[in-house]
């Protein structure tokens, strides 16, 4: 086995019980691997959400299976991406909740602070303990062969694990992304942090600042402003979140602005220099030259896909360094049909719930011959910041680049009665139907827990419920969720034509 330990203890640190339970449990350094013995069912090299949702899946309808992982079993969601990110979110909500418990009624008494090391303690606690679900331990005694090791292909029904030969009738590469580097002038010699080593922080920096303003960047410069650092982020485009909507992401950017996040659009990172420790960004908005001066550096300017070094060329399988391996509508390599990728080595959506999905689409079409698409899964997504943002299906400026006419329909937080009770009414629900039909197209949430609200949405897409159905829905009251219901009851009302309205009205006026 490869000798990975020194730079698994680099990214899992500090070096505390927390993180020796979890490193003990996602990459053991006594850890045996087996002995393969003939040729295996199915090969899966990447041991993130794709990989172990495809390695369990498949052993446990009786395949013979074997999973391959250089690094962390649990991938990028355990160990650096969803689950600490998520703890500390929840953490940074509750310093909000107690900074704005005035307008409550509640007073705080002088003095209360955030405890950084504390924080991030508790997120380490809480990632140790979950980390058993996707130890190797775990999916051994579940009937898969797991290597840890260093995988490459050697050929195309072959992949070496750092000596071992295993031969398969199907293959998986579901060897996950990292964060992108952006090739600015002076990044490497200051030093950056990514998700990668975010987490490992135990002092909060003074002056942060993050590049870019998309899910990861956004989510984590409103926590970290929140927890007590100045953070300024820096973002190409003319505003934040460039994959939702204007109205949405002017929401969430008036509120990290409360919170005291300096936001730069239409801004670029020229160069950065070092002077005494300070990191000095070079940037230039709207044609301006200043320097922004920082302690700390978080690149959050997108993810490139796992994919160099992995021997690809000798599978014949082709790939892009930045769209990852080229797959079918049925995750098929294009030109090996028996290796298929999953989650964020071949998706352009790259998140934890889609590499689930697709990782199920592997099973059922390299096992059984399966036809599934991943075309016809329905994926929505959501962004943790405050208020959160979540969408499925379709927005208006995707309709319009896809040629179809909609109609939407929207009720603000502002018009729902719990809403308004808890002084969390920034927001909407915005809900797109094909034109002149209640055939739901998409839809958008800004709400507190929007990503808890849109599988209502998704659920009725999938399930091909319309709109005016969903009005006749009895959502309990007061919820947010009635939202969504009252959406539908405004689709209901540009059903009655004027002549039922008014038919309706007489009938009313008979009925008195």
């Amino acid at each position: 086995m490869a000798d990975t330990t020194e730079s698994i203890e680099s990214i899992i640190s500090p070096a505390d019980e927390h993180n020796r339970t979890l490193i003990n449990n996602v990459h053991p350094p006594d850890w045996v691997n087996p002995k393969p013995d003939g040729r295996y069912n199915l090969v899966v090299v990447g041991a993130g959400t794709a990989g172990l949702v495809a390695a369990v899946g498949a052993a446990g309808l009786g395949a013979k299976v074997a999973l391959v992982e250089r690094h962390l079993m649990g991938g990028d969601c355990l160990n650096v991406g969803c689950v600490p990110s998520k703890a500390v979110i929840r953490s940074a909500h509750a310093w909000a909740d107690v900074r704005d418990a005035g307008q409550y009624g509640i007073h705080v008494p002088d003095g209360a602070s955030v405890d950084f090391g504390a924080v991030m303690e508790r997120m380490r606690r809480l990632r140790a303990g979950i980390s058993g679900h996707d130890s190797a331990a775990r999916f051994r005694d579940l009937g898969v062969d797991v290597y840890i090791g260093t995988g490459r292909f050697i050929g195309p029904d072959t992949v070496d694990v750092d000596g071992t030969t295993l031969r398969f009738k199907k293959g998986v590469v579901a060897t996950g992304a990292r964060a992108f580097e952006p090739p600015i002038p002076g990044l490497a010699e200051a030093g950056f942090l990514t998700n990668e080593s975010v987490f490992s922080l135990t002092e909060c920096p003074g002056r942060l600042a993050v590049l870019g303003a998309g899910p990861l960047g956004c989510e984590l410069a409103q926590t970290f402003q929140r927890l007590g650092c100045q953070v300024t982020q820096i973002e190409m485009a003319g505003q934040i979140m460039t994959r939702e909507d204007q109205d949405a992401a002017r929401i969430v950017e008036a509120a990290m602005r409360r919170d005291g996040v300096n936001i730069l659009v239409n801004t670029a990172v020229q160069s950065i220099t070092t002077d005494n420790g300070v990191k000095n960004l070079h940037v230039k908005t709207n044609g301006e030259d200043h320097v922004v001066p920082v302690d700390e550096i978080l690149v959050g300017a997108g993810r490139v896909p796992n994919v160099d070094g992995l021997g690809l060329e000798a599978a014949n399988v082709k790939y892009d360094a930045r769209g990852g391996v080229e797959v079918d509508d049925r995750l098929r390599s294009v030109t090996n049909p028996n290796i298929f990728s999953a989650g964020d080595a071949c998706l352009l959506y790259k998140f934890t719930h889609t590499a689930d999905f697709t990782a199920r689409i592997v099973i059922q079409n390299a096992l059984f011959g399966g036809r599934k698409k991943q075309s016809a899964l329905t994926i929505p997504w959501c962004t943790y910041t405050y208020p959160e943002v979540a969408h499925v299906g379709l927005n208006e400026s995707m309709a319009q680049q896809k040629g179809i006419a909609i109609d939407t329909y929207r009720r603000e937080m502002k018009e729902v009665d719990r809403a308004i009770l808890e002084s969390e009414d920034d927001g909407f629900v915005k809900i797109h139907v094909k034109k002149g039909s209640g055939t739901i197209v998409g839809a958008t949430i800004v709400a507190r827990s929007a990503g808890e609200m849109i599988s209502e949405i998704s659920v009725a897409m999938a399930g091909k419920v319309g709109l005016g159905a969903l009005a006749g829905v009895i959502h309990p009251y007061p919820t947010q969720a009635e939202a969504i219901r009252q959406t539908g009851d405004l689709y209901n009302k540009t059903r009655l034509t004027p002549l039922v309205a008014k038919l309706f009205k007489a009938w009313l006026a008979w009925r008195r």
